[in-house]
This record gives C-alpha cells, structure tokens and sequence, in this order.
C-alpha cells in the first residue's frame, strides 16, 4: 500500500484504489489528496493544499450548501469532545439519513465511537479494522447546529472562550502564563500595533488589547480564529482576527511586536515547521527596531533558530520548564 499514515492504509484496504471520498478532519496524506473529490478542515494550511489540487476544501465556519460527492468520512480526532462536535456538525449541515464513516486509530479513542453514536441516536456498523485503526457506519441524523462545545471561563481578570479543537482547551496553560508575566515588564507603556501568532483561544490576544494596543491574531486552525473572535466579544475588546498558515495571510503588514506561544506538536509527532517559519520570517513583518517575543519548552533549539534568523536574543523569563525569549530585528 502506498498510503504511509495506518488510518489511511485502512481505507486504502477497504476502498480500493476506486475510493472517492470527502473526508471529514482529515491529516496530511497524499493518498487521501488523490483519492478525495473535496474536503473540510478547520486547518487553513491543509485547505490551502487540497485547492492548490482544483479540489473543494472548506471551513465548518463558512456557509454550507454542498452536497457531498463522494464517501464521507471523518478521522476521529484524539479529544472526545471534539469528536462529538463534527458529529453533530455534519448531522446538521447534511442532509438526513447521509451514509457516514469514522476512522481512526484505537489509541486515538475511535473505540468509543460506538458508544458515542448510540448516545446521539445515530446507527453503527464495524466496517474493518487493521493497523490498530478501526472504520465504522452510521448515518446522519438531522441535528441543530452544535454549539455546546463552546467552553466559557474566567482567568486573568478576563472572560475566554475555548473550544476543544483549540490548543490548551479550557484553561491558561503554563508556557502562556510565563510568557504574559514577562511581557508585563517587556512592552514599553505605550500603544503597539502588536501580531499575536497562533492566538488559540485569544489568551494573548485579549491581555494586550485590554492593555490599549492595536492587535492581529492570526492562526492555522478556524477553531482559534472563532475563538479567539469571541475571546475578544466577551471582553467588548477590539482586534483583526484571521486564518492564516504562519504569516500567508499578513501580505507583508508588519508589526512593533510578534509574539506567540508557537506550536511544535502536530498530531502526535514533533513539527517545528510552522515555528522555525514564525521565527526564519520574522525580520520580514517586523517595524525598524521590532521585537519578537516567543514562549517555548526550554528543551526545544530555539535559540540556535533565534541567533541565527535574527542575530543576538535575550531570556527574558525561564522556570526551567519553560523559557521566554526576545530578539530585536
């Protein structure tokens, strides 16, 4: 089988080299890419990828009238909830009674699909499984929109809004909180116009608008992008919000301050795509004199990355967890 990814070499099995799809959530697969006829994905870098190939790819916050063309198929993803949430998704945005199928690895939950199904009232049949990944069927049912994923909680001084396709889901995780406490002291007192990159739930975001400055929030996943809009909403702060694969949506804007709680994870593998590119680019959306600020595991190579795109940095913080750093352009 040509397919490296198991979810996939499942579906390869099953399908055949005849398989149409339009996967649900679905990974960074080339044989998925060929075998699909279109796509939905909170992630905007893979939309990017499945239109580069004349193939529909859309957001589940865009308006939806398609109708699928193609087996439907969703990857299970690891958070429960969010799983739940593309259910009840494409229940309501589909029509009645549409074959569905669920895919995923057994250590990724996809066991407990069955389960979760007949809570939603929906059918369930075990199609196959090998490679540690099991395939069922279900069809829809018609549902209203989901929205009770949507999380609301309180944490410095301020009201968020977090949903569980968003890093650090429902709470303000510890790299964050290093990385607010150091800008307390690091921003001078006045008005930036300041990029928050890969904003998540708008934790950052929030805290800098609160304190009068102009922000951008952008990030890869229309999961945070809606969440940080209504990060934002609760707290009646303003901010431009955007979908945006690292810096493609910028169009060579460029900002005071940068600053991000990047990303190294993608699914269960260590990516430092998207941060070296945040860090490599930097000179290139940044003011005379900018800054770029960046909180991170302190076991991972940013300083080499840093000295080495921008010339001299500085540590601003450091737990020994968890190091803040900043280097001017």
């Amino acid at each position: 089988m040509s397919a490296q990814l198991p979810a996939c070499q499942l579906l390869e099995r099953y399908y055949g080299q005849a398989a149409r799809l339009w996967p649900v959530a679905p990974p960074e697969e080339t044989w998925l890419l060929t075998h699909s006829t279109a796509m939905v994905s909170d992630n905007v870098a893979l939309r990017q990828q499945w239109q580069a190939s004349e193939r529909l790819a859309v957001s589940p916050f865009e308006p939806f009238d398609y109708l699928p063309e193609g087996q439907v198929v969703l990857f299970w993803p690891k958070a429960h909830q969010l799983g739940k949430w593309w259910l009840e998704w494409l229940c309501h945005v589909l029509p009645d009674n549409t074959p569905l199928d669920i895919v995923g690895e057994h250590q990724g939950g996809i066991k407990r699909v069955p389960k979760m199904l007949d809570e939603l009232g929906m059918s369930c049949d075990k199609l196959d499984n090998a490679r540690r990944c099991s395939l069922f069927a279900t069809r829809t049912v018609k549902r209203e929109a989901p929205d009770s994923a949507w999380q609301t909680f309180d944490a410095l001084d301020m009201r968020l809004v977090s949903h569980p396709g968003v890093f650090g889901h429902g709470k303000v995780d510890e790299g964050t909180q290093l990385l607010l406490q150091a800008l307390e002291e690091a921003l001078p007192k006045k008005t930036l116009k300041v990029l928050d990159m890969g904003c998540g739930d708008g934790i950052i975001s929030a805290w800098l608008a609160k304190r009068g400055h102009v922000v951008t929030a952008v990030d890869v996943s229309a999961f945070a992008a809606e969440a940080c809009r209504r990060t934002l909403h609760e707290n009646e702060l303003k901010g431009t919000v955007l979908e945006s694969n690292v810096y493609s949506a910028l169009e060579g804007e460029r900002f005071d301050v940068i600053i991000s709680n990047p990303p190294f994870h993608q699914e269960r593998d260590i990516s430092y795509g998207p941060s070296t590119r945040l860090i490599d680019e930097a000179a290139e959306h940044l003011c005379a004199k900018g800054q770029l600020i960046l909180v991170a595991n302190a076991f991972l190579p940013y300083p080499e990355r840093l000295q080495h795109a921008l010339g001299e940095f500085e540590t601003l913080s450091d737990n020994r967890r968890f190091r803040v750093y900043r280097a001017f352009k």
